[in-house]
């Protein structure tokens, strides 16, 4: 029985991973570090695992979609795929993003779907031993939190690490909620 505690800080130390990011490799013994691709929404900075990313591209126009969250943008034309867009700094609560050239479009494999996770800028390649990667500190109940696997600093930067897996199924129960088919008596 395989189970996730985000919330556990030994979870990080013992190298299980919240977010799966070289879950084999870790737990083999074979390698202790993974590395993240790592982008910003506004000042903050995040990254995802770097097996989980099949490509990142510019912003362009997408096709919108009714009924949908607020944070799904739409989706993408991408080589005969149709990519969901999500708006990472409205998942977090933060408002829409004003998508303009200058934003990237990280493509990501969860599971065996891809999705796009619209942010500001791509920053860089970030190898990390899975020791240094935190939990997520539960003070207070927030949206954001839900999201994230781990906090890692690096160079005096903190980076929050996405926790894709979540994300995808907390979308998914949003989705179910927002498009829930109304009864009606006659």
């Amino acid at each position: 029985m395989s189970t996730v505690q985000t919330e556990a800080p030994a979870a990080a130390q013992q190298g299980a991973n919240p977010a799966n990011w070289g879950e084999g490799e870790a737990a083999a013994g074979k390698s202790g570090t993974s590395q993240f691709v790592t982008f910003t929404i506004g000042d903050d900075q995040y990254g995802v695992d770097i097996m989980a990313v099949r490509e990142i591209k510019g912003w362009s126009e997408i096709t919108h979609l009714p009924k949908q969250p607020e944070y799904v943008r739409g989706v993408l034309n991408l080589r005969g795929v149709m990519v969901p867009i999500i708006d990472l700094r409205c998942r977090f609560g933060q408002g829409l993003t004003e998508a303009t050239a200058m934003n990237v479009v990280i493509i990501v494999q969860i599971e065996q779907r891809l999705v796009g996770l619209l942010g500001d800028t791509v920053s860089d390649i970030v190898s990390v031993d899975v020791g240094q990667i935190q939990a997520v500190p539960r003070v207070a109940q927030s949206t954001r939190i839900d999201f994230l696997a781990g906090l890692v600093t690096i160079e005096g930067a903190m980076i929050a690490l996405i926790d894709l897996p979540n994300l995808l199924a907390m979308q998914a129960e949003d989705a179910d909620s927002s498009s829930a088919p109304a009864t009606h008596k006659n």
